[in-house]
């Protein structure tokens, strides 16, 4: 009975590992996965990465080729490891702390020891690589920028970190992915597919060639091309403008919400940001903490709107029907309320709508809002309804536009107030500022631009976007889809008609452009911080918004200038040359180009940490630059236009 018990027992065990070994190959050999193979070598090839072009087809970024040494740590065996690193250019220190993080990392995955070598270093140390076991040079693809421009918009790629790689299994220590701009939006289009290559090794680690005759190997799927709205003769002059100042310029082409320029200032050349130098370009450009080169104002930047709002209690005035366009208010230099203050210009007085927005009247546009807050049973109910009817232009949101960074801006609400002063116990006169885009509401520059296009628009906008074509795919049907706002489009004429009239005979009559009918809207708008512990006034900003031409617009366009003064002082002539730029492809007026690229902002931009005074008038303002300076603009100048 032992015996037949013994022998029963064997058996079992034999057929049991028969069942398992025929398991293993026959049904379960689909899921053998060479990468978990400690006998067999992994090589990426990585692909071509995406060419990215601007709307007239010009090429902006492409591709140079980039060699990067690689250690697997567990076959690195004892050579001369001076000679070594004189080859890279390394200290010895280095080489060890590199190759201490590669074990860490993995004793057996392939790690990048040292990237970016030029073709000059990689001809010279590929003829002595078979002397060094365990490292090996793996070609790769990195990023060349055609022009010097449009740094916030194409963004750059740079090294994947422990939490991508935890996030996305795709991606492995020393992959490249876009960081910011269009190359982090579209990475996934732009980055193609990687490839691998199985190698057999033997026993003693020495490579015997394909695995399995390279069943299981795989090539690189190029990255698709993509062309951006940008117009990249309109960006580079845009940002010619906004040499010396700080702030966003966009512009839009409200028939199909396509971004034209992006511009933030200042900037900085896009190939800083490239190569083994980028670290050390991005932490000086990170660090400087005056100019901050890498916020991107145009997206970012909060901003009371100022002026240009008005327009936007005016549609809401007439939509609400507590205003017509030929009511009139007076205004005896601003507007007296209870305690409540708000002062304004001289000006013709009465004014109806038209004179209001074109004279850019305080006093009308409080009491519209007023008319506007007094409309239902309480403050709350009618803070809401406005508040709903402004977040139809866009402003208070994120868009949903297809860039990479940007701020939702802040529209107030009833709970807004209720928070601040506690509900029931506040009136609309707390909220008046709202009524000349300060107080509580902040936008930024792309929201305005969008908000001017869904005026010239008469009450639609389509969503902004950065994407026109994807090679061989389209683009998603957000960006094709109007959005209404909650405007009836016939109260729309009244204010484009105003816009139209501030060009005409308001406050922006000095920068009319011959032959362009522009409606836009001038703004001014209180600028404050706090400088040891204390409330300051600083230099205003200056902003401006229009599109063009009056029906069937063209572009739509927002100029917002840091500590620029008043709206036409700065904004406003950057405004027009921006748009006949862009409609007749030469500059008429360059009285308004000279006088935008012969003043600096600088000083301003110094004084909360120089210790000047702060003031606003014209002396202060107006820093003319050097006649070398000037000369050098004005040869950049001539050059975009030779292109």
């Amino acid at each position: 009975m032992r015996k037949l018990l013994l022998l029963a027992l064997v058996v079992l065990v034999g057929f049991a590992f028969i069942g398992r070994l025929y398991y293993l190959q026959v049904y379960d050999s689909a899921s053998y996965n060479p990468l978990n193979d400690s006998a067999v070598r992994k090589v990426f090839t990585y692909p071509k990465r995406g060419y990215v072009y601007d709307r007239n087809g010009e090429l902006l970024v492409a591709n140079q080729p980039s060699y990067d040494v690689m250690v697997i740590p567990r076959e690195v065996e004892e050579f001369d490891i001076s000679e070594f690193c004189a080859l890279l250019k390394i200290t010895e220190e280095q080489y060890h702390k590199t190759l201490d993080r590669a074990r860490a990392y993995s004793p057996r995955l392939p790690y990048v020891f040292l990237s970016n070598l030029s073709k000059e270093d990689y001809a010279f140390l590929q003829e002595k690589m078979r002397k060094y076991d365990g490292f090996y040079i793996q070609k790769r693809s990195i990023r060349t920028y055609r022009k010097t421009i449009g740094a916030n918009v194409l963004g750059d790629i740079g090294e994947v970190n422990q939490a991508i790689i935890n996030k996305d299994p795709y991606y492995s220590k020393g992959d490249l992915i876009g960081k910011q701009g269009v190359e982090k939006t579209y990475e996934k289009i732009l980055r193609g597919t990687k490839g691998i290559k199985f190698i057999q090794k033997d026993r003693f680690n020495r490579d015997l060639g394909p695995f399995k005759n390279g069943e299981h190997d795989t090539i690189a799927k190029p990255g698709k091309d993509i062309t951006i709205t940008i117009d990249s003769k309109l960006q580079e002059y845009g940002e010619l403008l906004m040499t010396n100042k700080r702030g966003g310029i966009i512009a839009i082409e409200p028939s199909s919400g396509e971004i034209l320029a992006m511009v933030s200032g200042p900037t900085y050349n896009p190939n800083l940001l490239v190569g083994r130098e980028r670290s050390k370009n991005f932490n000086k450009l990170y660090n400087d903490s005056l100019a901050q080169p890498l916020f991107d104002r145009g997206l970012q930047a909060m901003y009371p709107p100022g002026s240009p709002f008005k327009t936007i209690n005016a549609l809401i005035g007439l939509q609400e029907g507590v205003v017509t366009p030929q009511d009139k208010f007076r205004c005896n230099l601003g507007f007296n309320y209870g305690n409540r203050k708000m002062g304004c210009h001289v000006h013709r007085s009465p004014a109806d709508m038209n004179l209001g927005i074109y004279e850019s009247c305080n006093a009308y546009f409080a009491n519209v809002y007023l008319k506007i807050m007094n409309k239902y049973d309480s403050p709350a109910k009618s803070m809401d309804v406005w508040s709903n009817h402004v977040k139809s232009f866009g402003l208070g949101n994120y868009l949903g536009n297809d860039l990479s960074v940007g701020q939702p801006g802040k529209i107030p609400t009833a709970n807004t107030y209720n928070r601040a002063h506690g509900e029931g116990r506040w009136y609309p006169t707390f909220t008046l500022s709202n009524a000349i885009g300060q107080g509580e509401v902040l936008a930024t520059p792309i929201q305005l631009a969008n908000m001017a296009a869904a005026i010239g628009n008469r009450g639609y906008y389509y969503t902004p976007h950065i994407i026109k074509e994807i090679q061989d795919d389209t683009i998603p049907s957000k960006y094709t889809t109007p959005n209404y706002t909650s405007i009836d489009e016939k109260y729309f004429e009244p204010v484009v008609q105003g816009m139209f009239d501030v060009y005409n005979k308001g406050t922006a009559d000095m920068v009319q452009i011959p032959g362009i009918e522009i409606c836009g809207k001038t703004g001014t708008a209180e600028n404050f911080a706090i400088i040891d512990s204390v409330k300051t006034q600083l230099t205003d900003h200056s902003i401006f918004v229009a599109f063009a031409p009056k029906d069937n617009p063209k572009i739509a366009i927002a100029v917002f200038i840091e500590n620029g003064y008043f709206g036409s002082r700065f904004a406003g002539k950057m405004a027009s040359l921006m748009i006949e730029k862009y409609l007749k492809n030469e500059i008429t007026r360059t009285d308004l180009e000279n006088f935008v690229l012969r003043y600096s902002l600088e000083h301003e931009y110094k004084k909360p940490f120089s210790g000047e005074p702060f003031g606003i008038n014209r002396e202060t303002i107006l820093d003319p630059i050097s006649d070398e300076e000037f000369e050098a603009l004005q040869r950049k100048k001539r050059r975009i236009d030779s292109k």
